[in-house]
C-alpha cells in the first residue's frame, strides 16, 4: 500500500553533514507523523526525530541540536538534515510514515506504520 524510499546517505568525517530524503508512494490517502529511526550496531533501535502533518517535530536527546527534520506534504517527503555528524551516528537509518492507506473499493485503512528498507550511514573521525 506505502512504500517508502530513503536516498542521501553514504560516508562521512565527523563535523561533516548529510542530508537524508524518504520518498513514500502508493496508495496513500493520508499521511500523519513522519520520522527517521536508526540501527547503529550492537545497539537498539531508535527514533531519531519525528515530525508531525502540523510540522510539530521531536528529537532524540543524542541529535538535538545537530540534526532538523522537515517535511514537504505536496510531495509526500521527509529530509533529516544532519550536522556536525559524531561518528556514534553511525547506522542504517529507516524512514518511518504513519499513514492512512486507499484499500481500493473498499474505502480507507486504518492508520499504520511504515517503514522503508533502509540506508546506511557511516561517520569517520
Amino acid at each position: 500500500q506505502v512504500q517508502l524510499v530513503e536516498s542521501g546517505g553514504g560516508s562521512v568525517q565527523a563535523g561533516g553533514s548529510l542530508t537524508l530524503s524518504c520518498v513514500a508512494s502508493g496508495s496513500i490517502f493520508s499521511i500523519n507523523a513522519m520520522g527517521w529511526d536508526r540501527q547503529a550496531p550492537g545497539k537498539q533501535h531508535e527514533l531519531v526525530a519525528t515530525i508531525t502533518s502540523d510540522a510539530s517535530t521531536n528529537y532524540t536527546d543524542s541529535v538535538k541540536g545537530r540534526f532538523t527534520i522537515s517535511r514537504d506534504n505536496a510531495k509526500n517527503t521527509v529530509y533529516l538534515q544532519m550536522d556536525n555528524i559524531k561518528p556514534e551516528d553511525t547506522g542504517r537509518y529507516y524512514c518511518r510514515a504513519n499513514a492512512v492507506g486507499i484499500l481500493g473499493p473498499y474505502g480507507l485503512g486504518s492508520p499504520m506504520n511504515y517503514w522503508g528498507k533502509g540506508i546506511l550511514v557511516t561517520v569517520s573521525s
